[in-house]
């Protein structure tokens, strides 16, 4: 295994590198990670380890800085309408964790240093741009300065049914 990753890579995502070190299934629709085994491998310190992951479940493996990305909730809802990804509910239960910090507050709790960006409205080069800034410079953590649910689009979004 550990010669399959021997080429130095920056970023890597999750699921991806779960399927390249057996610990994840690919499924119909995305991929089924061991968290326990991939965090496991991830803890060996094998060569070739991506210095970034990538991905919803990133957060709860070891690491020690968490960048999560946020969006605005009504945003967030009509990207992942025009995608089509998942059904109408898992894009809904998508939409209520952004809008309740699930992520967020997961790695807080895990003890990570954790930093938010908002990525509503901007392009991928942008948040691409805060991303490799937050990375090279480091700053003291910061987190808080987004609150979904004190929009009243948000709450009227979160209170209709779903389609």
């Amino acid at each position: 295994m550990a010669r399959r990753l021997a080429r130095r890579r920056v970023v890597g995502e999750v699921s991806e590198l779960a399927i390249e070190v057996g610990a994840g299934r690919p499924l119909e629709h995305g991929v089924e990670v061991d968290l326990a085994r991939l965090s496991r491998y991830l803890r060996t310190g094998r060569g070739g380890l991506p210095e970034v992951l990538v991905g919803h479940l990133s957060h709860l493996l070891p690491v020690r800085d968490v960048i999560v990305l946020r969006c605005h909730p009504v945003e967030l809802a009509a990207r992942l309408d025009r995608a089509r990804r998942g059904t109408a509910l898992e894009r809904r239960e998508n939409v209520e964790a952004e809008a309740t910090d699930v992520i967020l507050l997961e790695a807080l709790a895990l003890g990570r240093r954790v930093w938010e960006v908002d990525t509503s409205g901007r392009t991928a080069e942008s948040v691409a741009r805060t991303v490799a800034r937050l990375l090279s410079t480091r700053p003291p953590p910061r987190v808080g300065r987004v609150d979904w649910l004190a929009d009243p689009a948000v709450t009227d979004y979160l209170l209709r049914p779903v389609r």
